[in-house]
């Protein structure tokens, strides 16, 4: 997520952890699957990974993926509820948190082989559900596609859109001027594979992964509105976003968090904890 201080709106892109409990530890230990805080490597770069609570039969493991500028760390409050009902896990993308710079720039490919790399350790052969926010939601959903035999299921929270690119280039043209032309620089640095983990993110159609549930969810006070000049476009082009990751899957539902701006899992923790366990319960059934 891009910040800037004289702004008083954003564009968002995009088991050590306090207070989660390490919950059926020794089932999974069992499974040779991976508990609590730990780091592995992945291609030779050392990647931060937390898993908690107990595996339960036909139920997915639930993956959270955080936003740019995120880490597991933000993630915790929300896996820690999740986890009273089975497995939750979280991971650093490189270039985030406790995990390693990037050895070079980094594409969806990569991150995703990462990602793949993380749920093999997390979920061995088990189902999963990938909750993302923000530019973690944007990767679930470009990953999912392509993993139809292990990603049951998706929850995108504000998800960046898939045409971020082209949405800031027609929202702030090249004409504006003042603070919103510095947001869509700032911005679009990041999507063209700018820190922490350049990581390019290009424009796309979305794809469909099936049939899988999926719940998208969209913020619902209007904080891009605040943008001087541009900012109702700004929130329209959002909205527009959010809708088009509903091509995703052919059971995607599509619902507003009234009284959330962008981080909805922190300003209604209980709408993106009710959404996840549906999705969840859902991937279970049709297991």
């Amino acid at each position: 997520m891009v910040r800037n201080g004289r702004l008083s709106a954003v564009i968002a892109l995009s088991c050590a952890v306090a207070g989660v409990g390490l919950v059926g530890c020794e089932d999974s230990a069992k499974e040779g699957l991976l508990t609590g805080t730990k780091k592995i490597e992945v291609g030779g770069r050392s990647v931060k990974v937390s898993c908690t609570g107990a595996s339960a039969d036909g139920r997915p493991v639930i993956v959270l993926l955080a936003g740019g500028g995120d880490g597991l760390e933000k993630v915790a409050g929300v896996q820690k509820t999740l986890s009273e009902k089975g497995r939750v896990c979280s991971y650093d993308r490189l270039g985030e948190g406790g995990s390693d710079q990037p050895g070079g720039p980094q594409t969806l490919k990569s991150t995703g082989k990462v990602l793949t790399a993380v749920l093999d350790r997390v979920a061995g052969d088990r189902p999963v559900v990938l909750a993302g926010h923000s530019l973690g939601g944007l990767i679930a959903a470009r990953y999912a596609p392509d993993h139809q035999d292990r990603v049951k299921g998706l929850v995108l929270m504000d998800a960046t859109s898939p045409t971020q690119t082209a949405d800031l280039n027609k929202g702030i043209p090249e004409s504006a001027t003042g603070p919103a032309v510095e947001l869509r620089e700032q911005t679009l640095a990041i999507l063209h594979g700018g820190k922490p983990e350049r990581l390019t993110v290009p424009d796309g159609k979305v794809r469909s992964a099936g049939s899988i549930p999926v719940e998208v969810i969209h913020h619902g006070k209007q904080y891009l509105a605040a943008v001087p000049e541009y900012g109702p476009g700004l929130e329209r082009a959002w909205s527009n976003g959010q809708r088009k990751w509903l091509a995703v899957s052919s059971r995607s539902r599509l619902s507003t968090a009234k009284n959330s701006e962008h981080y909805i899992y922190v300003d209604q923790p209980d709408v993106a904890v009710r959404a996840i366990e549906r999705v969840a319960s859902q991937a279970a059934d049709r297991a």
